[in-house]
């Protein structure tokens, strides 16, 4: 049985640079492994600071005629690339997939995603059009939208779409030139979406994919012509990109990892608890910042675990979850387990050996759900992202002690409270120190216009990657003040 369409045969990615897909010269190639069975599934060049240049000044000389194009006309060539990126649903869901070890259905949704962000930046034509007024008699004040310049966007292999969709249509639609930057073990996807946009019509230039590692992620956060750098990874990475960005003088939004703590009260409605709990943990094979890492169980919940364990243990590997993205990974995550299992915890559900039967899946990389009790706060299960389909659960006698629990956590991205009752739920909206808060929702990510961003080690820089608060990121307010005559009648702004 196929869960999954793999590429017949390795694809060979390339930079687009300058509206041309190019092999950059005397550099590495590194294999992209399909998680799903541990092949071989394309080709990736290692793009050297050189090479990272050359994309930038294409992106630069393209500039001036793309930020002089009306926004309708943007918007426009946007809408084209909208409805290309529909009418290729499958075959990209497909190939994100076959790269990221998803399962179809979430990589399909990945993209819809995408398409909302889309969605949100082709309505600006309509929304942010800048705004004047009459500040006094004789004296009008006004303020536009102006974009950056050249902007990047450094994005993970967990979502191959629908990071990248967090960016390029806010970003390009403003005005600015993009140069996407996806992680070398998720290339294939972001060719497909270069090739969509070039299709659209976009302006040579307008938008550019430099695939490569560590070496291409510096070169652009150094280059001086770079304005803004929007990031999603590791908190050790974001932190890093931040810093380097930020003592540039450019702009950087780097989204860092998660800890997500999802509350459960003894009142919460056990059906649609245990259901949410277990999306939440194992969707992407927990491979999100999203993820449900903690369940911290206030009193006596043990008829919501216990149907939490239930529905998890019907879960099959390959056509109800997918894979983790590469065996050191995986191996990290076994790891993980055995750690927290010599430290006291039960492991009341075990994923580890668990895969789909039969060729070619022995070769993938493969966990199964697993579920830890009897975790402490202090133990490393508890406190650090294992980025897989582990849920540890933390016993916590009441709801302050969760909320001590969950702000006790470095990083700030999410939380969620399962409860029946108004007075509970408020007081986890206003206690839980996060950016995102889900109340009977156990993965509350935001819809647009609202927008995605958490705090704390979740988070470096100001504003949010999608929705209204992004455009403060991709763009800068210029304010004009206008005067044409001498009034005897006006205010002290006369």
């Amino acid at each position: 049985m196929s869960f999954v369409q793999l590429p017949e045969s390795p694809i060979s990615c390339r930079n687009l640079v300058g509206g041309e897909w190019l092999v950059p010269r005397d550099v590495p190639l590194a294999e992209v492994i399909s998680p799903y069975t541990g092949g071989v599934i394309g080709r990736v060049p290692m793009t050297s600071e050189a090479g990272v240049a050359q994309a930038v000044e294409a992106a630069r000389a393209a500039v001036p005629g793309w930020r002089a194009t009306p926004l309708r006309e943007r918007t426009t060539l946007m809408a084209r690339f909208r409805s290309l990126l529909e009418s290729q649903l499958d075959r990209l869901s497909h190939l994100a997939a076959s790269e990221a070890g998803k399962t179809v259905a979430e990589a399909r949704a990945g993209l819809l995603k995408g398409l909302e962000v889309c969605d949100f930046a082709l309505s600006l034509q309509n929304l942010d059009a800048g705004g004047a007024m009459e500040v006094s008699r004789g004296i009008t004040c006004e303020f536009r939208r102006e974009p950056l310049g050249v902007v990047a966007g450094i994005t993970p292999f967990n979502f191959p779409a629908m990071v990248p969709m967090w960016m390029i249509p806010i970003a390009l639609t403003v005005g600015n030139c993009f140069i996407l930057k996806p992680s070398e073990k998720v290339p294939l996807t972001a060719c497909a979406l270069g090739e969509l946009l070039v299709e659209a019509g976009l302006p040579r230039g307008v938008f550019s994919v430099v695939h490569g590692g560590r070496e291409a992620v510096e070169a652009l956060v150094a280059h001086p012509d770079v304005r803004a750098v929007g990031f999603v990874g590791s908190s050790a990475v974001a932190r890093r990109v931040y810093a380097e960005g930020s003592a540039r003088g450019k702009r950087v939004l780097a989204l860092g990892g998660a800890k997500n703590h999802l509350i459960v009260a003894p009142d919460a409605d056990e059906a649609l608890t245990s259901q949410a709990v277990v999306d939440s943990f194992t969707g992407c094979a927990g491979q999100r910042c999203m993820a449900a890492s903690v369940m911290l169980a206030v009193g006596n919940v043990e008829h919501i675990l216990e149907r939490v364990r239930e529905r998890a243990s019907r879960l099959e590997c390959g056509p109800g979850m997918g894979a983790i993205i590469d065996r050191a990974s995986l191996t990290r995550l076994e790891t993980a387990i055995a750690t927290a299992e010599k430290a006291g915890a039960r492991v009341v559900l075990d994923g580890r050996g668990k895969r789909p039967a039969g060729e070619p899946w022995a070769g993938g990389h493969w966990l199964g759900p697993t579920l830890l009790d009897g975790v402490r706060p202090d133990m490393e299960a508890a406190q650090r992202e294992l980025f897989g389909p582990v849920l540890s659960i933390v016993r916590v006698p009441t709801l302050s002690a969760a909320l001590e629990v969950e702000n006790a956590s470095p990083y700030g991205n999410a939380a969620s409270i399962f409860t029946t009752n108004g007075a509970v739920a408020q007081a986890v909206v206003e206690g839980a120190r996060v950016g995102m808060v889900g109340v009977n929702v156990g993965v509350p990510v935001p819809r647009e216009p609202f927008s995605f961003g958490g705090t704390g080690e979740s988070k470096f820089g100001h504003g949010d990657i999608t929705g209204v608060a992004s455009l403060g990121f991709w763009t800068d307010l210029k304010k004009v003040t206008r005067k044409w005559s001498t009034r005897t009648d006006g205010s002290w702004m006369s």
